[in-house]
């Protein structure tokens, strides 16, 4: 069977497709590298069944695939903030298109859409039938935002056309292929514990998130994309067990077992309080929860950071002296 993944050279993406190639699956990835980076898919390229395209979904693309995984986005602050036009119009125009295609293809479609869609929450923890408290006009917005305009898009695909869709809304996924330069806790935390760097707080770091390792995340795609009588749906994928933004900097700084101080500054706008999903309808329908531990999960990622962390240094070493 023929898959495509958009954003497939990404952190979740890159996952996703070495999963599928593992299942036996044909994997077409579509990447323009914004965020992505080939180094994710560097073991899968020239395996026989795994092709890479450089190319911006936002502009037309002829494929042929049964399946469609479409996770093509900045998701970072960091990265969305860089490009919010570009985020912008891959959840629309990019979503739109794709879509166009599957139609046409009668193929089957998920979008990876994401917490953020909730914002600011005033229920907890989120279910998928909860409208969220999104600032419209505020600095995350153009991800925000137009990930919501990315449900509708599908969503009217899925009613108008009866194109065979669904929806998996992400919550804070960790694990290795994420970049460096993040900005969101966890790659923040590492790099800087391991650099024995002090380890930036925004806020009092009361705030909660849940972490769901990258591994759990890509069986729930797979168990949401696979699974008999999805379509139409809308699934939280994510860990419920939650824990403070301070909980996790002095779990990684022990792990790391670094010197790092903590250091607290402003907490950024729009930036919620409290993050936690619902999964129980991804446990009825799909089966789906976590199975990996917050401390294993933590350790493998932290190995990977450091090892990625040595062969950069490695290669800025070996760059020739202008």
């Amino acid at each position: 069977m023929n898959v495509l993944v958009t954003g497939g050279a990404g952190f979740i993406g890159s996952h996703l497709c070495a999963r599928l190639l593992d299942e036996g699956y044909t994997v077409l990835c579509v990447d323009n590298l914004l965020t992505g980076s080939r180094s994710n898919i560097e073991a899968l390229l020239g395996k026989p069944r795994f092709t890479f395209l450089h190319h911006d979904i936002v502009e037309p693309l002829a494929f042929e695939a049964e399946v469609v995984f479409h996770l093509a986005s900045p998701a970072s602050p960091v990265g969305y903030m860089e490009h919010p036009f570009e985020t912008i119009l891959v959840n629309s125009m990019g979503t739109y298109r794709i879509l166009q295609r599957v139609r046409e293809a009668g193929a089957r479609f998920l979008i990876t859409s994401t917490s953020e869609i909730y914002g600011d929450p005033l229920e907890h923890p989120q279910r998928e039938d909860y409208f969220g408290n999104v600032n419209p006009v505020g600095p995350r917005a153009c991800y925000d935002e137009s990930k919501r305009l990315g449900e509708t898009i599908t969503m009217e695909f899925c009613r108008q056309y009866g194109v065979d869709a669904r929806i998996v809304r992400i919550f804070n996924t960790y694990g290795p292929h994420s970049q460096l330069e993040d900005g969101r806790i966890i790659p923040n935390f590492i790099t800087q514990s391991l650099g024995n760097q002090p380890l930036t707080i925004h806020g009092d770091g009361s705030q909660t998130r849940s972490l769901c390792y990258v591994t759990d995340l890509v069986d729930g795609l797979m168990r949401a994309m696979f699974t008999p009588g999805t379509t139409g749906e809308i699934y939280n994928l994510g860990n419920p067990e939650e824990h403070t933004v301070l909980e996790y900097a002095r779990l990684i700084t022990r792990l790391c077992e670094s010197s790092s101080e903590l250091v607290f500054v402003p907490k950024r706008q729009d930036d919620p309080d409290r993050r936690r999903p619902d999964i129980r309808k991804a446990r009825e329908q799909l089966g789906w929860e976590p199975t990996v531990g917050l401390e294993a999960g933590m350790l493998w990622t932290i190995n990977w950071f450091r090892q990625e962390l040595a062969r950069q240094s490695v290669g800025a070493q070996q760059l020739p002296v202008a």
